[in-house]
């Protein structure tokens, strides 16, 4: 990454859209730009959890003018990035494929798990370094991040489904604060956040940080009543329930720091708030700079370099986890990408070596199935990856992984797969290629081995004698070459 160049984060939250520009300057990120807007998706989500066609517009919208902001941006300069509505909706997909071609750039919906890590690289990264344990809060539209973290490093992550927009929905619902409003509400969200009582106890802690959203806002609203800038006490949240308790509703609350966009949704986030201080014995909590949207600028420095990729990280693991054979993986991986490198020979540099590494990472969990069972590994293998914890991954990227598990051997029609994405074509073909050449758990024999493509035609050199000296090789490629007749491409051997 050169000093410099421009980095982007767009956040789409459930109750805000966020980009985040910031310019590269040895290490650090310095913002330049900075958009918000209200879009309240998580609004609009119905009763059998589908975003309403107003809803996706709504967003659509405000991605058309982050994606104008945006022209003249590189795929690996930008990072965007779903929370708990996406998560959520059922034709999510629905809204995504238009939502892609819009932005101009992938939107990954990432777990809750990886929301938290995420913000809580944000926080870390924006605060001055130390030792201490930090426990860090960020309240969302619908949902409710805890971290607990040391340095640059997140330890315990979860997500919880309680936030500011779904709890102002469900227990404010006409915007009306009554004590009996507040009761329920808390110990609806305590009945919500009950469990992490065991992973997040005090003596695991020194200070206590919050995030973005509903924590920011009322910040500022203490502060703007002259108490101690970024801090949040329990006199401060008790003085800003009988302000709201006050007002009676929220179109008549009037208070100094709050924004417009917030009062429709303060009554919830202040009742997740105060269940939080209560379940997790905080006294003070301090209003942090850093959010998901720095945590997804920081994970694009992270990318560049597969040693500080959490991603190459989470495959080591899982592949030691489930036992897999280190050297056939390996052997597996550097064959496979050589052919690909072949196959994809006229791609960008850059690119092609994230193809690589991408196919790599497949090469290394093909076999993590195998402890499960041997003849159907391939499937188990697959299983895993859709429900593993796996930092770093978003959702979309994991499922591409175990597409390449699950035809990494077998039948091609069983795929549920996108046929004329040339790219997964190829990473998967060349996956395939390298486990059949290594069959035998040796290195294979490659001399004068060439594979070129012309459109949707692959064929794969060998030389005159290789057939003979590999027969068994050579029929299983002759197989192979039998297998994807049933697919719109012809593989053919030379």
């Amino acid at each position: 990454m050169q000093n410099g160049t421009l980095l982007a984060a767009v956040d789409l939250g459930s109750n805000s859209y966020r980009l985040e520009i910031g310019r590269f300057d040895h290490g650090q990120i310095h913002r330049t730009e900075y958009l918000k807007e209200t879009v309240r998706q998580g609004n609009g989500l119905d009763e059998e959890r589908n975003l309403t066609r107003e809803a996706m517009q709504r967003g659509w919208d405000c991605l058309a003018r982050f994606g104008e902001r945006l022209a003249g941006f590189k795929r690996n300069q930008v990072r965007a990035v779903a929370t708990q509505t996406l998560r959520e909706a059922r034709n999510r997909d629905e809204f995504l494929e238009r939502a892609h071609a819009i932005l101009g750039f992938p939107i990954d919906v990432i777990s809750g798990r990886e929301e938290a890590r995420l913000i809580y690289q944000g926080v870390a990264h924006l605060l001055p370094q130390s030792d201490e344990r930090r426990l860090v809060v960020d309240i969302g539209g619908r949902s409710t991040e805890l971290i607990l973290g040391q340095h640059f490093t997140a330890g315990t992550t979860e997500s919880y489904r309680v936030g500011s927009v779904a709890w102002s929905m469900k227990h404010f619902p006409e915007g009306q604060f009554t004590e009996g409003a507040f009761a329920r509400a808390e110990v609806a969200a305590k009945a919500v956040l009950d469990e992490a009582l065991g992973a997040y106890r005090r003596s695991d802690w020194d200070v206590a940080y919050g995030a973005s959203g509903t924590i920011g806002a009322v910040a500022d609203v203490l502060g703007a009543a002259g108490r101690p800038a970024g801090l949040i006490d329990r006199a401060g949240l008790q003085w800003l329930h009988e302000r709201l308790l006050a007002a009676r509703s929220a179109d008549k609350l009037k208070l100094d720091g709050i924004k417009d966009d917030r009062r429709a949704v303060i009554g919830g986030g202040l009742s997740v708030l105060q269940a939080t201080f209560d379940l997790l014995e905080i006294d003070v909590l301090h209003a942090a700079e850093g959010a998901l949207r720095h945590g997804a600028l920081f994970d694009l420095l992270d990318r560049e370099h597969s040693e500080t990729d959490i991603r190459s990280t989470t495959v080591q693991r899982l592949a030691g986890k489930f036992g897999a054979d280190p050297a056939q993986a390996a052997r597996v991986g550097r064959v496979a990408g050589q052919l690909l490198r072949q196959l994809r020979s006229g791609s960008d540099a850059a690119e092609l070596d994230r193809q690589q590494g991408e196919l790599g990472w497949a090469a290394q969990l093909h076999e993590i199935g195998s402890q499960i069972s041997h003849s159907d590994y391939h499937k188990h293998g697959a299983y895993i990856l859709d429900n593993a914890d796996a930092p770093g991954f978003a959702q979309p990227e994991l499922h591409r992984l175990s597409l390449l598990v699950l035809g990494h051997r077998g039948k091609l029609r069983k795929l549920d797969a996108d046929f004329e994405d040339d790219l997964f074509v190829h990473q998967l073909l060349c996956l395939r290629l390298a486990v059949i050449l290594c069959h035998a758990r040796r290195d294979p024999d490659l001399k004068g081995v060439q594979l070129r493509a012309d459109g949707h035609v692959i064929t794969l050199a060998l030389r005159a004698d290789w057939p003979q000296a590999w027969p068994q090789s050579a029929y299983l490629l002759r197989e192979e070459v039998i297998a994807w007749q049933k697919t719109p491409w012809i593989l053919a051997l030379a």
